[in-house]
């Protein structure tokens, strides 16, 4: 089962958080709070912010206990850009631009069956008509 949680608008630029994210994929969500309290990126509290969501979200919405939860994939996308500007010597005008990124965190349950997914389904036996069968004349 897959546990989604999202934070739009955080004015940090996306390249900053995916510096912090990249480094916390694939850890249990108990680990990667403790990973994150020990870096000194402000981009770290950010994103512990979301992955304490997601959590909160699978024991409230789902049922599910924190310890068997996963952190699957975290994407950074880029929000909309703020342009801003200062004022420069002879009347000119140099554009500053303030980013703003997308988190989203995705959580899943370690109980399920993940090769369950992978499996194709099993066909039910058909027949398939060939040529010589769908034309009697001989």
């Amino acid at each position: 089962m897959e546990i989604k949680s999202t934070q739009k608008y955080v004015r940090t630029s996306p390249r900053k958080l995916r510096l912090v994210a990249d480094s916390v994929k694939g850890f249990s969500p108990q680990s990667a709070l403790i990973k994150l309290d020990f870096m000194e990126k402000s981009a770290s509290q950010l994103v512990g912010k979301v992955i304490k969501t997601a959590v909160a979200n699978a024991k409230n919405n789902f049922g599910l206990d924190g310890s068997q939860l996963i952190i699957e994939n975290i994407l950074i996308n880029p929000g909309p850009t703020l342009k801003r500007g200062r004022a420069v010597s002879r009347g000119q005008h140099h554009s500053i631009k303030k980013r703003t990124s997308h988190i989203t965190v995705s959580l899943e349950s370690s109980g399920s069956n993940s090769m369950a997914k992978s499996e194709k389904p099993a066909l039910p036996n058909t027949k398939v008509n060939t040529k010589e069968e769908s034309n009697p004349k001989n």
